[in-house]
């Protein structure tokens, strides 16, 4: 189980370091292409073929690095295994390849986004009188539509920090509840004498319970007797 398990890791790990640095440069080259499609130059044909050839190459890429990830995840997963450090470690693979997925679909739909801006921009017409002009309007709706996606991106992952952070701490709360119940359960199987013990205890406080009860219902009788005497 140690040398397979250790191989897995390590391949891993090193496909998550290949995918977080290809994610950066899907990243730029998404924003890129998008950017090549409104340049002022006159070779405004190629450019965004070029770009757009490029986002669809690494995108590919990268969607088969993801599925090759998640098959090692499964195989990791497969291996028998004890201790909660090996569960611990194997829901962190799982969590950075959620990550990973969740960060490649984002930059997907950011980069349509801009792809469907621009489509828009150049229908409508913006800017025809003046190029100069253009441009200028174009930068400033960028700088402000790249402020707002910045911000929603912030508050997405603090978010999602935010209940990665939850999930850990419940996860950690369960194993706690589980080990302090096989304590529990080795103890009543270790000592006997104690669930015996136990229950006499509670068998005696019964039957005290009825005594008393049985007192009290005496007495409250002979009270009412004596008072309607």
């Amino acid at each position: 189980m140690g040398t397979e398990w250790d191989t897995l890791r390590k391949q891993a790990r090193l496909l998550e370091n290949d995918i977080d640095m290809k994610l950066i440069a899907f990243n730029k080259v998404g924003v890129g292409a998008a950017s090549s499609s409104v340049a002022p130059t006159g070779n405004t044909d190629t450019s965004p073929l070029l770009g757009d050839h490029v986002f669809e190459s690494l995108s590919l890429e990268i969607e088969q690095m993801l599925d090759k990830l998640s098959n090692i995840n499964e195989k990791m997963s497969e291996i028998p295994n004890s201790g909660a450090a090996v569960m611990h470690v194997l829901q962190r693979h799982r969590e950075i390849l959620h990550g990973y997925r969740q960060e490649y679909l984002k930059i997907q739909a950011n980069h349509t986004t801009r792809m469907e801006r621009e489509e828009l921009l150049r229908g409508s017409g913006l800017g025809t009188s003046s190029p100069s002009t253009s441009g200028l309007s174009r930068r400033d709706m960028y700088l402000k539509e790249n402020t707002h996606l910045h911000s929603s991106s912030s508050l997405v992952n603090d978010q999602i920090s935010i209940a990665m952070e939850t999930k850990e701490h419940l996860t950690s709360q369960r194993q706690h509840l589980k080990r302090f119940q096989t304590r529990m359960h080795d103890i009543s199987n270790r000592f006997p004498l104690i669930s015996s013990l136990i229950q006499r205890i509670n068998i005696r406080k019964r039957r005290e319970s009825l005594i008393l009860g049985g007192v009290i219902a005496v007495c409250t009788i002979l009270l009412l007797v004596y008072a309607f005497h």
